[in-house]
């Protein structure tokens, strides 16, 4: 199993740190614009349903850098660089990135298809997909859940897919869960693909 030693690592590596920026600045643009009526951000960049007749293509992507809220934005931005910059100064931030955006679209794509759904605004799926890479590549590093109860990265993933899980079947909260699985989805799917393929041009 892999460990890691995050003396000689970055805590705030190139990717992550323009993310963590792109995501801030689309936030407080969003609410100046739209407070003011300058121009409504959500309506074209966010993810919208297909039968509503305002999707677009390009939503995939810029969906992922909008939120709902501050506290939708604080926890999707703490966990990006809690498990992100680990990632990123273990791979190389091309490969991140391109982890960080497959999640994202395929976060997207996987809730297209929850049926009745209407806007998904957020970074959580391409986050889940993070999580999900931090628990396979270190999964004996040990997490501390609410800072003080040590668990293993491993059953913490595992945890976390079985909560969205059981919450996307059995519980209409108004969060996009299958958007989460589908992060972890295409997550696991590319991660796989590079452990079989591990001389790709990565």
């Amino acid at each position: 199993m892999t460990q890691y030693a995050p003396q000689g690592f970055k805590m705030l590596p190139t990717v992550v740190k323009n993310l963590l920026i792109i995501n801030v600045i689309t936030f407080l643009a969003t609410v100046v614009l739209e407070r003011y009526g300058y121009v409504n951000i959500t309506s074209m960049c966010a993810l919208n349903a297909i039968p509503t007749g305002r999707f677009r293509i390009w939503q995939l992507f810029t969906y992922m850098f909008m939120h709902a809220n501050i506290e939708h934005i604080f926890f999707n931005m703490f966990a990006l660089w809690m498990f992100g910059y680990v990632l990123e100064n273990f791979w190389g931030s091309r490969r991140f990135l391109f982890y960080y955006l497959v999640c994202g679209i395929g976060a997207g794509l996987c809730n297209l298809l929850v049926p009745g759904w209407g806007i998904t605004v957020g970074a959580s799926g391409a986050v889940y997909g993070i999580l999900l890479a931090f628990g396979m590549t270190f999964p004996n590093e040990r997490i501390y859940l609410y800072f003080l109860m040590p668990i293993k990265a491993k059953w913490f993933v595992i945890g976390y897919a079985a909560i969205e899980l059981m919450e996307g079947l059995f519980r209409a909260d108004g969060v996009a869960h299958f958007a989460h699985l589908g992060g972890m989805l295409f997550g696991l799917l590319l991660i796989l693909y590079w452990r079989k393929h591990p001389f790709s041009r990565f």
